[in-house]
């Protein structure tokens, strides 16, 4: 048997081991682990959805981890009292369309040279998972 076989064969044995360990300590779902309202669990569901993707998008860069706001963006809270699904979502595909509201004029005064980005390149699903999250919060 020659050195690469030799390998290959390490490799293989490795891999099978791994398996076998990764199948024999996975830890299966009960019954018992999931929410016993359908409610709990879809509310869960979307919530981690919209941070998810608001972590991907890279929200938190601007707004802060806990979306409290930062030096150079607000903060993501209480957006139902200005905000309703549809308009969030038109907004985040668009900020740039909403800048003669009274608030983005003093958002502009207040965080100078910041310029929040579109996010039109994002699926409309997915930004109406964002919106439920922050319209939740």
């Amino acid at each position: 048997m020659t050195n690469a076989q030799k390998w290959i064969a390490s490799f293989l044995g490795l891999f099978l081991v791994l398996l076998i360990l990764g199948k024999i300590t996975k830890k299966e779902d009960t019954a018992e682990s999931f929410p016993t309202m359908m409610g709990q669990m879809q509310e869960t569901t979307q919530s981690a959805n919209g941070l998810g993707l608001i972590k991907q998008s890279a929200c938190i860069t601007c707004h802060g981890s806990e979306l409290q706001g930062t030096k150079i963006a607000p903060a993501l809270s209480d957006l139902k009292k200005f905000w309703n699904r549809d308009k969030l979502i038109n907004y985040l595909r668009n900020p740039s369309s909403f800048g003669t509201d009274e608030r983005f004029v003093q958002y502009k005064e207040k965080y100078k040279n910041i310029v929040m980005p579109s996010y039109n390149n994002i699926d409309v699903k997915e930004l109406g998972k964002i919106a439920d999250y922050l319209l939740s919060k």
